[in-house]
């Protein structure tokens, strides 16, 4: 089984946490494979249409950052807006309570199973929320 897991992040080391997930500058995609998480690429939110004078809730907002993360599977994040609804439509959003790219890729990789078993629900999905023990 593989996943793909973007993580909302303006510096790739840090999560966004002052903002919701689609004000990211940069979308940090990860390959979820055999129990070891792999960089695979760095997406740019406004090369998709990402405008960060959109307000929160714009369903505008919603379908340009589902440009960007296109073939992902998971969207991890320290915060989601009002377009959470949307969202889970075409993809499993993951609250993670962390400050760090790294913690957030962690905590994934600890409960893979409950990730991967929403992201089998399809469009019946709901959001999860991870936190350090």
């Amino acid at each position: 089984m593989s996943i793909l897991v973007a993580v909302s992040t303006h510096d790739g080391e840090n999560l966004v946490t002052d903002d919701h997930a689609g004000m990211a500058r940069y979308f940090d995609v990860y390959r979820f494979a055999d129990g070891e998480a792999e960089f695979v690429e760095r997406r740019e939110n406004s090369k998709y249409g990402g405008d960060e004078r959109m307000k929160h809730g714009d369903p505008k907002k919603a379908k340009s950052s589902l440009e960007a993360l296109g073939d992902v599977d998971v969207w991890a994040s320290a915060r989601f807006g009002p377009n959470l609804p949307r969202l889970l439509k075409k993809l499993l959003c993951v609250v993670v309570r962390a400050q760090t790219v790294q913690q957030a890729i962690d905590l994934i990789a600890a409960n893979l199973e409950q990730v991967a078993e929403q992201c089998a629900m399809g469009e019946e999905r709901s959001h999860v929320v991870l936190s350090a023990q």
